[in-house]
């Protein structure tokens, strides 16, 4: 029999010690908790803020544990039911600049979490909460896009005096226009070519004096993708109004975007907030002159900045921006390029022609809700949505040249301030109209039950794999016993690193992983069996074993990755959970099942020479 080199043992100690350690965190169940902090980010947790919270919660006799973190108060508890009933209070007590979310909040020792050694995050299925699938229609948000430009050509045609007799938008979202001769479509056509680069152009001439303007495929993709990103940065805005810890919002294939709220399980109040609207405006910065009557004070956004005053009068609102994007000017200095629609453009125009040298102003108009509490005729407090405006000042800049269609924001401070401003300018609104086409609700109750059964068919699972070849390998069973477990947490260790989340599909995929496990383990001991059968010693048997076994386990775990990336790649929910877990599992056991019964084996029988029969 080979003999197994000493560096060999010392990898299987490291990574078994890796594993123990990284895995020790899911030990500790986290707390129920009420996260409250401001809801300006420009403010701070401090004793104050910690302090309102005791003072609201100290009357209702409830066992709790108030912490200052660095940016939130985080109220511990020891149950689902009180902290609900925390939040509740905190939300009738304390007025409305804070933001509170339920949480569940780490027990980790501090000596864990200081070498990054954090647990597994529960998903959805397991810690209750909402789910919405929403499909994002990218037709209308291509149309509106073609009902500004067409808008725009308009009025550029006329004042190139190029004559049409007929401007529509067609099925296809082409623009289709007639002239009144053919010399004039050329004269449009060359226009077109030289100021609107998104069209595909007919490149030979015709007779025929009509002229279809259809976007290129790549700027189609790039106003759906601009659609797509606009919708998820606004719903992450009114996501965050929900008070929810760790939301999940993203994009899901090519139209479509998850939400996923842990904690929440109000439906209907999700969907009201999820389908708020928001705008802009734009406001000329009025002068001291200014009767008091016309003009009204606005703060900035985020708390930034002094108040200012602006004009009461619109000069246009966010649904006439077409597009905002980050850019460098030629001094290399950041900027936010803006495109209007036609009409957004001309009304700018006219606006800020006289205005040169003066302030413009871009205000963030969002309607929100929050919670009252109103008594009825026996005195009980009853919890009422009410509705309410907040408008916050984003931008106030100098006006260098009378502005049009498209014009520019300068004056920024960083790259990133013009890239958080040109999102809020697109994420003022939705880009284009959603719609629900799946939502579900999961109890904390149940997501408590999920967790007991996953755990209850993972041990069984176990325990009677364990059982089996104990009974059927003797002292090799020991060894994949041993390689089993240490498997498992490996698993759990790798998952606790990755931050992944763990799903009940998740939870079946590492019972699936057990029995693969195990399946490498019996080939390599059926191989051996044989080799006995053979006649060959019990040394050499055991070394043939597992020489000949190797590339049947390799081909055989390979090919199920394989299917397990694909999974991982284009499953979404469920599906994406059991492939993760599913994919490590297929990784972990290969090492644990080949490498860790192998060093166990030998330590066992490799220093017998005169082995003449082995216990399998």
């Amino acid at each position: 029999m080979k003999r197994y080199g000493t560096w060999k043992y010392l990898l299987i100690l490291l990574v078994l010690g890796f594993g123990v350690l990284y895995s020790l965190p899911n030990l500790y169940a986290p707390d129920p908790a009420v996260q409250v902090s401001y809801s300006s980010s420009s403010q701070t947790a401090d004793t104050f803020l910690a302090n309102r919270v005791e003072e609201a919660i100290e009357s209702e006799n409830l066992e709790v544990k108030i912490e200052l973190e660095n940016d939130y108060v985080l109220v511990r508890t020891d149950s689902y039911q009180n902290q609900l009933r925390i939040k509740e209070i905190l939300s009738r007590n304390l007025i409305n600049d804070v933001v509170i979310a339920l949480n569940l909040a780490p027990t980790t020792p501090g000596w864990l979490q200081g070498i990054g050694a954090n647990p597994m995050k529960l998903g959805l299925d397991l810690r209750g909460g909402v789910h919405f699938l929403m499909q994002v229609d990218t037709d209308r948000a291509l149309k509106n896009r073609q009902d500004g430009t067409l808008q725009d050509l308009r009025i550029r045609f006329r004042e190139e005096k190029i004559r049409y007799s007929q401007a529509e938008i067609d099925e296809d979202s082409s623009i289709v226009m007639s002239f009144n001769s053919l010399n004039a479509k050329q004269k449009a056509l060359a226009f077109v070519r030289d100021n609107y680069t998104q069209f595909e152009l007919p490149t030979s001439s015709s007779d025929d004096t009509s002229l279809r303007l259809s976007l290129s495929e790549l700027e189609i993709e790039q106003i759906e993708s601009d659609a797509i990103d606009q919708n998820l940065t606004t719903l992450r805005n009114r996501v965050n109004e929900l008070g929810v810890s760790e939301p999940i919002v993203q994009r899901q294939g090519k139209k479509r975007i998850v939400v996923q709220l842990p904690g929440i399980q109000d439906t209907a109040e999700a969907k009201n907030i999820l389908g708020k609207t928001a705008t802009l405006e734009f406001h000329l910065e009025a002068q001291m002159d200014t009767p008091r009557s016309r003009k009204t004070s606005y703060p900035y956004r985020n708390g930034l900045g002094t108040p200012a005053f602006l004009q009461d009068s619109i000069i246009l609102g966010g649904d006439q921006v077409a597009t905002a994007q980050a850019s460098f000017d030629e001094n290399g200095l950041p900027q936010v390029n803006i495109t209007l629609d036609g009409e957004g453009g001309s009304k700018m125009h006219r606006a800020t022609r006289g205005n040169i040298g003066k302030r413009l102003g871009v205000l963030f108009v969002e309607q929100k809700t929050r919670t009252v509490y109103e008594r009825d005729s026996d005195g009980n407090q009853i919890p009422i949505q009410e509705s309410y405006e907040v408008k916050e000042i984003i931008s106030l800049a100098t006006i260098r040249a009378a502005l049009g269609t498209t014009f520019r924001i300068t004056g920024l401070d960083s790259p990133s301030e013009s890239s958080e401003l040109a999102l809020l300018l697109r994420a003022g609104a939705l880009a284009a109209p959603m719609t629900f086409v799946e939502e579900r609700t999961v109890g904390p109750s149940l997501g408590a039950d999920n967790i007991k059964a996953g755990i209850f068919s993972m041990e069984l699972g176990l325990a009677l794999v364990l059982g089996f070849i104990l009974f059927y390998y003797r002292v090799f069973g020991i060894a994949a016993s041993l390689a089993l477990t240490f498997n498992i947490v490996l698993l759990v260790a790798i998952m606790s690193i990755l931050s992944a989340t763990l799903t009940l599909p998740g939870i079946a995929g590492i019972v699936l992983t057990v029995g693969m496990a195990v399946d490498a383990n019996v080939l390599i001991f059926s191989r051996i069996r044989e080799e006995l059968k053979r006649g060959r010693q019990p040394l050499d048997a055991i070394d043939a074993g597992y020489n000949r076994a190797f590339l049947t386990i390799w081909d055989a775990n390979i090919t199920t990755l394989i299917v397990a990336v694909i999974l991982l790649s284009y499953g979404t929910g469920p599906v994406k959970g059991f492939a993760i877990t599913l994919s490590i599992g297929i990784i972990t056991s290969m090492f644990t099942a080949i490498m860790g019964t192998r060093a166990f084996i030998n330590l066992i029988y490799g220093s017998k020479t005169d082995l003449k029969r082995i216990s399998i």
